[in-house]
C-alpha cells in the first residue's frame, strides 16, 4: 500500500536507539561543515561547464570530461578510472552563423543541431521556403521538385513567443481562451498536412532527398529565449535551430513574398566512431568490503547549452560528497563507488552496461542514490517497491539535519521506476536504487535539453544541501549494521491499464550506436 509521509512523523515514528556508533552526530558535523566551509561545487561546475562545456557522447569534450573527472578525484586521494562500455558515433561541434541577407541583414539567433552535418567550408547562401499546404501526397511530391538549393523551414511557427504563465498573469481571460484555441486550431492543422504529405515520419530524409540545401526548425521550449535542441537525422545537409523571434520572422517573410535570404555556416567533424566510457571512483571498505553504496549522476549532456542542470549538477553533486567523505570518513565499512555514467541521455547506455558487467557489485548493493533533475533542493524520495525502503532510509535520514528534511518527501514503499534516469537500471536488476528527486526550478521549460542550460542557472545553496544529503545518506548506509534486504512490495493496479503494475526488467544498452 502506497504511503506518503514526511518527515515530521519518520522523526517521531522511527526508533532512535544506539544503532551505530556513538560518533555519528560528530561524523554528521564534520559533513555539514567540511561542506560548507570548503565546499569545491563552484569550482567543479565552472570547470564542467565553463571550460570544458557540453559532454555530448562520441565529442572531444566529454572525453576530456571523463579524464579530468579522474584526475581530480586523484588529487583527492581518491581511485578512478574510466571503465570502456562501448562506442559510438564521434562528432565534434564547430561554428554555426545564420545571417538574413535580404530583405535586410541581421545575424540571426541559432545553432545546428547535435551530429549535423556541415555546409561547405565558408557556408552557403540560399532563398527559403516553407512546407505548403497539400491535399494529398501528389501535391506535395509536386513542390518537392521546386526545393533544390533552397533552405527549408521545417518546423510549425508559434502564435506566441510568450509562455502561458505570462498570458495568465497579464491577459484577459477571454484573449488568453482565445489564443489557447488558435493554438490548438493551428497545431491540430499543422498535424493533419504533415499526414497529408504522406512523409509525416520521415520529412527531414525526404527533403534531403529532394535537393534542400539545409534545414531550418524552431523546437521552442515554451518560455522566454528557450529551444530545445537535440540531433539531426540527415546525412549531407546542416539541421539548424533557430530563436522562435527569429524562426517566427524568417517564417513570415516567406508567407507574405518578401523572398528572404539566408546565408548559413555550419561547421562540424565527423570523427568516426571512437569508444565510451562510465567514469568510476572508489573508496574501498575495510570491514565489508564486497559491500556497495554506488553515488550515482549521469555525466554526458546533450549540448545546447552546457548541460548545468542536466546534469552537471548531479555530477559535481556526488564529486562532492565523495571528497567530502574521504576527508572525514576515510575508511568506511563498505565500499563507496561514485558511478558518473556515460550514454545516459541515448538509453541509460553507461549504466545498464555497469550492471550487466558488475553483477558482484549489483548484488552487493547496500544502496545507489542517484541525482538527476536539476539544481533544486532535493524534495522527494521514493522507496522504489522495496518493501523495507521505510526501516533503512528512515534510519538513515534520521541523521540528516532537519534542515534538509524538512523537505523531503518520502513515498513507501513506493513503485519501481522503469526509465528516466540511471536508478532505473538498478532497481530493474533488483538492486536498490534511489532517486533523490529536485525542486523544480523550471527545470522541464527553461533549461532541460535546453540552449540555456548553463552554469548561471546553478543554485549552489540547493546543490550543497544535496551534497550534504548524499553525504550523510552514504555514511549511514555504510555504517547500518543491516543489509538491505531485496524483498519487493506487492505493485499495485496500473489506473490506466487495469492490471497490476510488473517489475522493469533490465534494458539492454547500446553499446554500438550513433550511427
Amino acid at each position: 500500500m502506497k504511503r506518503i509521509v514526511h518527515f515530521l512523523f519518520i522523526l517521531l515514528i522511527v526508533p532512535t536507539g544506539s544503532v551505530f556508533a556513538q560518533n555519528t552526530d560528530d561524523v554528521v558535523d564534520a559533513i555539514v561543515t567540511e561542506a560548507t566551509e570548503n565546499s569545491q561545487l563552484e569550482r567543479l561546475a565552472h570547470q564542467l561547464t565553463d571550460v570544458i562545456g557540453p559532454r555530448l557522447v562520441g565529442t572531444p569534450q566529454m572525453q576530456h570530461a571523463h579524464d579530468w573527472a579522474v584526475s581530480q578525484f586523484n588529487e583527492w586521494g581518491i581511485s578512478a578510472e574510466n571503465q570502456q562500455y562501448g562506442e559510438w558515433r564521434g562528432w565534434e561541434r564547430g561554428i554555426t552563423h545564420i545571417d538574413l541577407l535580404l530583405p535586410r541583414v541581421v545575424s540571426l539567433e541559432g545553432q545546428q543541431l547535435a551530429w549535423s552535418p556541415s555546409t561547405p567550408e565558408g557556408g552557403i547562401n540560399a532563398s527559403l521556403d516553407i512546407i505548403p499546404q497539400v491535399a494529398n501526397q501528389e501535391e506535395f511530391e509536386a513542390w518537392l521538385e521546386t526545393i533544390e538549393g533552397k533552405i527549408i523551414l521545417i518546423s510549425q511557427p508559434q502564435i506566441t513567443g510568450r509562455p502561458d504563465y505570462n498570458w495568465e498573469e497579464f491577459a484577459t481571460e477571454e484573449s488568453f481562451e482565445k489564443m489557447r484555441e488558435e493554438r490548438n486550431i493551428q497545431s491540430e492543422a499543422w498535424r493533419q498536412n504533415l499526414e497529408n504529405t504522406g512523409y509525416l515520419r520521415s520529412m527531414n530524409q525526404t527533403l534531403e532527398e529532394a535537393g534542400a540545401a539545409g534545414l531550418i526548425q524552431s523546437r521552442w521550449s515554451n518560455g522566454f529565449g528557450v529551444n530545445k535542441i537535440f540531433s539531426a537525422n540527415t546525412e549531407n545537409i546542416p539541421v539548424v535551430d533557430l530563436a522562435l523571434e527569429d524562426y517566427g520572422m524568417l517564417y513570415r517573410m516567406v508567407e507574405y513574398g518578401d523572398e528572404p535570404e539566408v546565408h548559413m555556416n555550419a561547421q562540424s567533424r565527423d570523427l568516426g566512431m571512437v569508444p565510451t566510457f562510465n567514469t568510476i571512483a572508489t573508496i574501498p571498505g575495510t570491514e565489508k568490503p564486497d559491500e556497495y553504496i554506488v553515488l550515482s549522476a549521469h555525466y554526458d549532456s546533450w549540448d545546447g547549452g552546457t548541460g548545468a542542470t542536466d546534469n552537471a549538477t548531479g555530477s559535481i553533486t556526488m564529486m562532492e560528497a565523495a571528497r567530502i567523505l574521504k576527508e572525514v570518513y576515510p575508511n568506511p565499512k563498505r565500499t563507496i563507488i561514485v558511478g558518473l555514467w556515460g550514454g545516459e541521455e541515448q538509453g541509460l547506455n553507461g549504466s545498464s552496461a555497469f550492471v550487466q558487467d558488475n553483477p558482484e557489485i549489483v548484488n552487493n548493493m547496500q544502496a545507489l542514490f542517484n541525482q538527476d533533475n536539476g539544481t533544486g533542493r532535493v524534495v522527494r524520495i521514493s522507496g522504489q517497491g522495496f518493501l523495507h525502503a521505510y526501516e533503512f532510509l528512515g534510519r538513515w535520514l534520521q541523521a540528516v539535519p532537519r534542515d534538509i528534511t524538512q523537505h523531503i518527501e518520502t513515498t513507501f514503499p513506493g513503485t519501481p521506476g522503469g526509465g528516466g534516469s540511471d536508478y532505473a537500471s538498478f532497481v530493474s536488476a533488483g538492486a536498490p536504487g534511489f532517486s533523490l528527486s529536485s525542486l523544480s526550478w523550471s527545470y522541464w521549460n527553461y533549461t532541460w535539453h535546453t540552449n540555456r542550460d548553463t552554469y548561471d542557472k546553478i543554485v549552489f545553496d540547493d546543490v550543497r544541501n544535496n551534497a550534504i544529503l548524499t553525504a550523510i545518506l552514504t555514511y549511514m548506509a555504510s555504517e547500518d549494521p543491516e543489509t538491505f534486504p531485496r524483498d519487493k512490495a506487492v505493485l499495485p493496479i496500473n489506473p490506466r491499464s487495469g492490471e497490476q503494475m510488473e517489475w522493469p526488467t533490465p534494458r539492454t544498452p547500446n553499446r554500438s550506436g550513433g550511427n
